[in-house]
């Protein structure tokens, strides 16, 4: 497994990282918390170090989950990453969304982070937090309050490190300019490459790590989702545009080549979309979503695959003939 800095505050962490969101079920149509605990273990097990969950991910479960699976682990071993700026039991002026009878809204006064730094605490059982991030962005709290609440709890040893997650370029300079920013996440995979113009050239000119998230384009790019897919009630994915048969087909037609060179190489295509994204150039980490022991393995082997030229050439070709999302609007 490669391990690659958490930009230029020192950590290194697994090129792989432990995508929790799934697990906390909210959005993915439900979760086994046993199956969940076992893939945690399973990725630990296998070299990844790297843990991201958030505490709205679940309402707080997603966390509790990733609490007991360290649990009897060796804490400094581990890299544990969580978010603030949701919150599901008050409400702000900023409505960010509604989801299974909850109101989400955005906040990250001080006042709030403090609150929410402690509850996240609690529920991942630790003392400290390795990498704390921002969910969203909040328009009623200045930038630079929110990087002074996030340096202090540094300061206070509460986290190691901070970064920010679905930011413009502009803010996530400026993030930089006023504090001790680390990283930056955004959504960025061979269908979604918008980040290559945006905030990637940021990260490089700051020494920023860039984590990104869904590199398997919520399993577009397994190589295992076609137009026949049911997916579960409650499930994102279910009639989301994003997958509509269209989508699927067009999707299927990019992955032949790579689905190809993986038969070639006796891995998943899954594993070479994950591999070619770590040679993306900025993209530090990526965070995997795993539900189960198997996922966990597949996904961790990912971060040892190397590719040559002509290989890494063969899949940038195939994610160059992808016509955009939006070309099926």
């Amino acid at each position: 497994m490669k391990k690659r800095q958490l930009g230029k505050n020192g950590m290194q962490a697994s090129a792989v990282a432990f995508g929790a969101w799934a697990i906390g079920g909210w959005k993915w149509g439900g979760a086994d918390a046993d199956a969940s605990v076992g893939a945690v273990h399973a990725s630990l097990d296998a070299g990844v170090d790297f843990i991201d969950t958030a505490a709205v991910y679940g309402f707080g479960l997603s966390e509790e989950i990733v609490g007991k699976a360290i649990q009897g682990r060796a804490r400094q071993s581990i890299i544990l990453a969580t978010k603030c700026g949701l919150r599901w039991d008050i409400e702000t002026p900023v409505l960010h969304a509604e989801s299974e009878g909850r109101r989400i809204f955005r906040t990250l006064d001080e006042q709030s982070i403090r609150w929410e730094v402690q509850q996240s605490l609690g529920r991942l059982g630790t003392d400290y937090i390795d990498l704390y991030q921002t969910h969203w962005p909040d328009p009623e709290t200045e930038l630079a309050e929110v990087v002074g609440t996030l340096d202090a709890l540094m300061a206070e040893g509460v986290i190691r490190a901070w970064g920010l997650c679905n930011e413009s370029p502009e803010r996530l300079t400026q993030a930089a300019a006023l504090g001790s920013l680390s990283t930056d996440q955004e959504r960025y995979s061979m269908l979604d490459r918008e980040q290559d113009q945006a905030n990637l050239p940021v990260c490089a000119q700051h020494d920023l790590g860039f984590l990104c998230y869904s590199p398997i384009a919520q399993g577009l790019l397994s190589g295992k989702i076609d137009s026949k897919r049911q997916f579960n009630e409650g499930d994102l994915r279910a009639d989301n545009p994003r997958f509509a048969p269209a989508v699927l087909d067009a999707v299927q037609a990019v992955l032949a080549p790579v689905e190809s060179l993986a038969r070639d190489r006796r891995v998943t295509t899954e594993q070479l979309v994950l591999a070619w994204t770590l040679m993306q150039p900025g993209v530090s980490h990526v965070l995997v979503g795993t539900r189960d022991t198997q996922q966990a393995a597949v996904n961790a082997a990912a971060g040892a695959i190397e590719l040559n030229t002509e290989e890494l050439t063969l899949i940038s070709q195939a994610a160059n003939a992808w016509p955009g999302f939006e070309s099926f609007a």
